[in-house]
């Protein structure tokens, strides 16, 4: 799921009604909320959450959240972020006050959380033949054009037209050419970076682009300290030498760190984006001598897509292809 979700909870006593936030494929409730749900004092609650975040039954990190809400205070409206919850949790603390009603809302939420683990299954599967329909399709037409050019006399006009198409996009379909027989590799790179990011840089320009461009009072909520471990990571070195020794290389995991380690609330993949463009602006190789984009913007779109499904497995292939586009020769 991309935006936040309300779903009411009704309980079957019908005395009680919880609006439920769904958001990063889970439910999530605040304190108040638990204390409805399972019709207890909020100090218990806490006292429960506590235990279970003592005895590392699970970690905080990873089962709560800040959300922004508009509460009324004195007569005018007031923005906070306010602490939620997740579904472990709200199990958990179930299991601890034996409340029937916490197995009441976990039937629900479950099968809340089935439909739309579905719907959204199905939307990748959708994406995904969508692009590899793109893919088959350009390699019809690089397969088309060779035979052509293999068995046809051409005419001056036609044979022109061909090798211009060609020419302009020789080193697309050799990365194609490469990506298919697993020869893809990282070259072309422009050297060690002249300036490094920072986490408090970062944070200062994503809050510059959601006054620009988010009508989202959740854009750019940090979720947890992965986008702090994100910039780290990309500098991080062994034995005194760089692990990603190029700015290209640099960028790319940049990209791919920030796009899957979900770290705010809304906004992950346009984050994701801008600080990889700003990164590459920052060392110069965001346009080349032309004044040209190293890479378009729908190309850009893709990238972000492709690493926001893509598997585990095929981080380092993400990496060479991102290199690859972003790298001299393009």
């Amino acid at each position: 799921m991309t935006n936040s979700e309300i779903k009411i909870f009704k309980a079957k006593d019908g005395k009680t009604e919880i609006q439920v936030k769904l958001d990063n494929d889970t439910v999530w409730l605040n304190q108040y909320q638990l204390e409805d749900l399972f019709q207890t004092d909020r100090s218990s609650i806490n006292r429960h959450i506590s235990n279970i975040y003592r005895s590392q039954e699970l970690k905080e990190r990873s089962t709560c959240a800040f959300f922004a809400q508009v509460q009324k205070e004195g007569g005018r409206e007031v923005t906070r972020n306010i602490k939620f919850y997740n579904l472990d949790l709200i199990i958990s603390v179930g299991y601890r006050v034996n409340s029937k009603r916490g197995v009441e809302f976990r039937i629900w939420a479950s099968n809340i959380l089935k439909d739309y683990l579905i719907k959204g299954y199905a939307l990748n599967e959708k994406r995904l033949s969508q692009q590899n329909e793109q893919l088959r399709e350009l390699q019809n037409a690089v397969k088309i054009i060779s035979e052509v050019l293999n068995y046809k006399v051409l005419e001056n006009s036609e044979s022109t037209e061909l090798i211009k198409i060609i020419a302009d996009y020789a080193y697309g379909l050799e990365i194609l050419d490469q990506y298919d027989y697993h020869k893809l590799e990282i070259h072309s790179t422009s050297g060690k970076e002249s300036y490094q990011l920072t986490y408090t840089e970062a944070i200062e320009k994503i809050n510059h682009v959601k006054k620009a461009f988010s009508n989202s009072d959740l854009f750019g909520i940090e979720k947890d300290n992965s986008l702090k471990s994100s910039i780290s990571t990309i500098y991080q070195t062994f034995d005194g030498v760089d692990l990603y020794p190029s700015i290209e290389e640099k960028a790319a995991n940049l990209l791919y760190f920030i796009t899957k380690n979900h770290s705010f609330v809304d906004g992950n993949k346009r984050i994701a984006a801008f600080l990889f463009l700003y990164f590459l602006e920052r060392n110069g190789i965001l346009y080349d001598s032309s004044g040209n984009k190293r890479i378009a913007d729908n190309a850009l779109v893709a990238l972000t897509l492709m690493i926001a499904v893509s598997k585990p497995e095929e981080k380092e292939t993400m990496i060479k292809v991102i290199v690859n586009l972003i790298n001299r020769r393009n």
